[in-house]
């Protein structure tokens, strides 16, 4: 199963990934960095600012910058990870950016009621934007 993850809002999309890789499906996301994530921009990039600041650099917690990690790793938390169930399903959730070369003939799935269009006097922040104001190197 391959998902599009432009412009869903990244909890909805999450449980829908993590729900179908706890069934055994092998589910691939493309366009990570397009997903957003609901709130006042300011209070959304605050919060990251803190997590990232958090802990040891060499014991953690551990956030990513990139896109596709961060998205893993939100959905990470959606799964029972620590348990060999959990474990297998992570391994069947893999992220991209952009849409890779085996992708490109292939048929891309969106989910209803995921995308942040819809919504009325929403505002959101993509997951670009986020990753860029805490660091990562993207053009």
């Amino acid at each position: 199963m391959i998902i599009d993850a432009n412009n869903a809002i990244l909890g909805r999309l999450g449980t829908y990934a993590a729900k179908k890789a706890l069934l055994g499906e092998e589910v691939d996301i493309v366009n990570c960095e397009n997903s957003v994530i609901t709130g006042d921009k300011k209070r959304i990039f605050k919060e990251y600012e803190r997590a990232f600041s958090m802990g040891i650099h060499t014991k953690g917690p551990f956030f990513y910058r990139m896109p596709d990690r961060f998205v893993k790793r939100a959905i990470r938390g959606m799964i029972p990870y620590k348990r060999e169930r959990g474990k297998a399903a992570l391994k069947n959730i893999r992220c991209h950016i952009g849409i890779p070369e085996t992708f490109k003939d292939q048929k891309f799935e969106t989910i209803k009621n995921t995308t942040a269009d819809k919504i009325p006097n929403l505002k959101y922040v993509t997951i670009k934007e986020i990753c860029m104001h805490v660091g990562a190197k993207l053009k």
